[in-house]
């Protein structure tokens, strides 16, 4: 469908952005149900957010997913933020209603949507080790502790950020054993040991050249590998995958919570299938 000037945008906003594939499986739903939406890429350089965010009601754009580095920054610049998406302090999805923007967070629902249905992944006595807790990790950490996990460890580069998420679920959702710990040194490699399911939610691997996120001598025969980074097999993924254990890309992820916003925005059901599809085909697979 040809834009027009009835056409409803929608976008990402980010920086950078250009690698998305968000486009792809947007604009390929639209066209599937026959809507006038049009999905755009919005490369937002650091000291701009405040102005691109309050350009969505200018515009009227009809709402926007955002990304890396801004899921935690931009919710000072909403009018509202749902219940979920503020107690886990980032959003992925703003709707631009009448005039109000709106935050959420679709990233958790997504991730455990996939590890449950793509991964095949129980998580009844996981013991998990996550990597990152940035704007994805804050949200695939809330949902993991809400599934109560056996145990959740947090880490990051930035360790501040590690031990204040887990004071947050600790205060929320007292029934999961949650811990943070430095990212390097013996106590995460005894972490890595000792878990049953390593889940990657930082950019590292993204890129080319990118090293693997973890040494990967620490990856052993009892770990499921998860990366939530989808546009590549991240160097994680290539060096699971070496030595037979079983290990998931964020494809999945990307689809499903790209698929509740697409329904946040029109009020109708994602083609879950059609967005997979051409995802799959854009990547030749």
């Amino acid at each position: 469908m040809e834009p027009s000037g009835f056409t409803k945008i929608v976008g990402l906003i980010g920086y950078p952005v250009e690698h998305s594939k968000s486009p792809i499986m947007h604009n390929a739903a639209f066209e599937f149900l026959g809507l006038d939406f049009i999905y755009l890429l919005f490369s937002v350089r650091p000291h701009y957010l405040k102005e691109a965010v309050m350009g969505l009601r200018a515009l009227n754009v009809v709402g926007a997913n955002v990304t890396v580095p801004y899921k935690e920054e931009v919710m000072e610049y909403l009018d509202e933020i749902t219940p979920e998406a503020k107690f886990i302090g980032a959003i992925n999805t703003i709707h631009n209603r009448e005039g109000k923007l709106i935050g959420y967070n679709t990233d958790g629902q997504g991730f455990i949507t996939s590890l449950l249905t793509d991964g095949k992944v129980k998580l009844e006595g996981q013991r998990v080790l996550l990597i990152g807790a940035g704007g994805a990790g804050k949200a695939v950490a809330v949902k993991l502790a809400e599934r109560g996990v056996e145990r959740l460890v947090i880490t990051d580069k930035i360790v501040e950020k590690a031990e204040a998420l887990v004071g947050r679920l600790q205060e929320n959702i007292p029934d999961c054993p949650v811990y943070a710990i430095p990212s390097a040194d013996r106590e995460f490699a005894r972490a890595v040991f000792e878990s049953t399911l390593l889940i990657n939610a930082t950019p590292v691997g993204m890129r080319e050249g990118d090293s693997c996120v973890i040494d990967p001598q620490y990856l052993h025969q009892d770990l499921f590998v998860y990366d939530v980074i989808y546009n590549r097999d991240t160097p994680l993924i290539e060096e699971a995958r070496k030595r037979g254990l079983k290990a998931l890309g964020g494809m999945g992820m990307l689809v499903r919570q790209g698929a509740a916003s697409f329904e946040i925005w029109t009020g109708q059901k994602a083609p879950i299938e059609v967005m997979w599809n051409r995802i799959l085909k854009e990547l030749g697979q």
